[in-house]
């Protein structure tokens, strides 16, 4: 995705379409913040940016509003950026859905399954693995 100005680069991220009144948006961002290392800066954060991508004035509120909250009751600072959505290139075919074509490369074994499994976890009332096709 790319936002505008200083952040018109494309970065790696999702769009995530949800039923307000099935999830939060508040709990997506919960959700988005444990999966991903959003309390410091490295050297690749232009193409990894923890960012929060709004479509709208009233998404921009709303979720800044549910930032707030998170980052008062965090352990660590947390430097996501919401940031106005401008453009989106879809990846390339091989990286699509990587998870559900490769659940048992290493990667996958390393990182993403332990994800899902604490997601499971402490979210298990929203907690629920569609594959995307």
């Amino acid at each position: 995705m790319a936002s505008v100005a200083g952040n018109s680069s494309f970065s790696e991220a999702v769009i995530v379409h949800f039923d307000e009144d099935v999830i939060k948006v508040e709990v997506l961002m919960e959700i988005h913040l444990l999966t991903h290392n959003s309390a410091s800066n490295h050297a690749m954060r232009t193409k990894y940016r923890s960012a929060i991508y709004i479509f709208s004035e009233a998404q921009k509120f709303e979720v800044n509003l549910a930032l707030n909250r998170i980052k008062a009751n965090a352990s660590e600072k947390i430097i996501t950026s919401v940031l106005e959505f401008s453009a989106f290139e879809p990846s390339r075919e091989a990286i699509q859905n990587y998870y559900q074509k490769n659940p048992s490369k290493p990667f996958c074994e390393r990182y993403i399954a332990p994800k899902l499994k604490m997601l499971q976890q402490q979210f298990s009332e929203v907690y629920q693995i569609r594959t995307i096709k």
